[in-house]
Formats: C-alpha cells, structure tokens, sequence
C-alpha cells in the first residue's frame, strides 16, 4: 500500500517548481491558477524569489501548496496515481486535501493564503519563537515544557512531535529558551533555535485559528478519498464533515507527525513518495519506520523514478480504516 506525503513551512527554495512548469501542462495550470487566484505572483516568486520575499509566512505557505499540487498533477500525466492514504505535514494537510478531492485547490490555496495572514498578524514579531530538539524521547521535551511553564507562567508546549528523536516547541521566547535548557538538562543531544516568523501550533495561535474558523466555514468539504491522515489526532479521516473542525484545531494543536506514519505502517502501508519541495518527511520516516520504502518528487528529474515507484503499488483503498 501506498502513502502520499506533502511537506510544509521550511521546504521552500528559489527556483522550485521551474522545471516542472517548463515540461508538464499540468503543472503550468495549476501555477497559472495559483497567479490568477492569490493575488500574488507565485510562479515569479517560486522561479525567481527574492528568497527574503519567499520566506515571508503569507508566500511561503501558498508558494509550497502550488509547487506540490503541480509535482503531483505532473505525476498524474504519466502514471496513474492511486494512493490509500494522503497527509501532509502542517500546511501540508491542505495540500493532501486536494489530493484527496476534499477541496479544490483554489479554495485551498485562498484558505492557506488567509491562514498564513492570521498566524503571522496573531503574536506581534520578536515575541515568539520555536526551536527544535534533537536526541531525546518527546516525554523529556513534554516535562522540559511543563516546567518552563510552571517557572515563567509563559506559554510553550511541544509543536511537532516529528520523530522519536526530534521534537518542536513553540511558544514565547523566554519560555522557550527555558524549555531548550531544561531539554538539554534531561539528556537532549542538540537544540536549534528555528528562523520563523510566529510561534505555530500552540495556545498563542488561538486568536488565527477563531478567525480562521469563520473561512473554514465558507467552505463545502467533500469526503476525502483516499483518506487524509490528520495531524490532530493521527487518524485516518474519510468525512468530510470532520474537515474544517480538523483544520481549526490544527492551528493551535500540536502535529503528530511520528504517530501519523506509525499508523498508516500499523494500517499496512509498506511505501510513501513525498511531493513537493525537499525531502525532510523522507527523512523523518526513515527515522520512525525503517522498514518503509520511501521514494521523492520534488523536480522532474524525480519524474520517473516516482512513477516507476508508484507504479510497484496497488493500493486497496476501499478497505483502508476511515476512522
């Protein structure tokens, strides 16, 4: 059984996504929809940068949307592509939505653009950070939040549980810088304070995440298939019904990423191609699952080793769980 990974904040590079532009028509409808339907000029920003601009919260967001969504309807013009389970890594839970025919990406893409607005406007800048921690189970980063709470009555908590060995916490920046140490102290082998512009998937999110729930609304879900894996809860979702709730809880809740691929293993998924920019849910489930094959699209130079990859699959989809 196959899985589909889509990546998100972090991934992004100048010049991604040019390539597949240039060689697939699919690919070019959907940047030039993106250009249509943002207001930005995505496919400039994603060819050309500035890299400074392509940084920024309310580009980078829709930018790797775009990029994904067309590596995969790039891939969809040579192979059939039948997956039994799509997920995405935070901004790219969006993206598995429009794999999963949940959402189309237009509106995908003005959602993403207004969920990137309101996660940068939510805490004024310099006031949160995040940092991620190396080498220690998640129960030590968890207990090193705990007390950095309960000594500075600051908010912190972990963001990202991404793998058993690397974990994100998220909150203001003294507590954060509190909850590094304290990680450190209960056996952490290395911190790395990360470049972000907001403190996301935390309690200081819960004003963008209210907003945001009044778009969600807008919008009518269908029933996702295959099945979108969700950060909340790590489970397989098939109703569409479930979709906004899921997605507001997302902003302010942690991303169970490590759970995520344990359970679409545990649901007898044997191989995952990640779409998109990067290769960094590749590596996190190299080092979660070892036992799964794992295979990359993030150019066309990708192009036919993953249709070769996808094609190895036969993925019964109908009998995968959806709750």
């Amino acid at each position: 059984m196959l899985a589909l990974l889509f990546p998100g904040q972090g991934s992004q590079k100048v010049g991604m996504g040019a390539d597949v532009y240039a060689a697939s028509p699919a690919a070019r409808a959907v940047f030039d929809a993106a250009d249509a339907a943002s207001g930005l000029a995505i496919s400039k920003l994603c060819f050309e940068g500035p890299e400074e601009e392509l940084r920024t919260t309310e580009v980078q967001q829709p930018a790797i949307l775009t990029v994904s969504v067309a590596l995969l309807r790039a891939l969809e013009e040579q192979t059939s592509v039948v997956p039994a389970f799509v997920a995405g890594h935070s901004l790219g839970e969006y993206t598995a939505l429009v794999a999963s025919g949940a959402v189309s990406f237009e509106d995908a893409l003005r959602l993403v653009g207004i969920r990137a607005r309101l996660m940068q406007e939510a805490v004024p800048e310099g006031q949160g950070g995040m940092a991620a921690v190396m080498g220690c189970d998640a129960d030590v980063v968890d207990r090193a939040c705990e007390q950095a709470r309960q000594q500075t009555g600051a908010v912190v908590s972990t963001a990202n549980y991404n793998s058993p060995q690397q974990n994100v916490i998220s909150g203001e920046v003294a507590a954060v810088e509190l909850a590094s140490a304290r990680a450190r102290e209960g056996g952490a082998r290395k911190i790395i304070a990360l470049p972000v512009s907001a403190p996301f998937h935390c309690a200081l999110m819960e004003s963008a995440a209210d907003k945001l729930a009044a778009e969600l609304a807008r919008v009518a879900f269908a029933d996702p298939q295959p099945p979108v894996v969700s950060n909340v809860d790590a489970a397989p979702n098939r109703e569409g019904a479930r979709i906004a709730q899921l997605l507001f809880a997302q902003v302010t809740s942690p991303v169970r990423f490590q759970a995520m691929v344990e359970r679409m293993s545990a649901l007898g998924v044997t191989g995952v191609l990640e779409i998109g920019p990067g290769r960094v849910l590749s590596g996190l489930v190299a080092r979660t699952v070892r036992s799964l094959r794992r295979a990359n699209l993030a150019s066309v130079e990708d192009m036919s080793e993953a249709a070769r990859f996808v094609g190895e699959f036969r993925s019964p989809g109908s009998q995968a769980e959806s709750r």
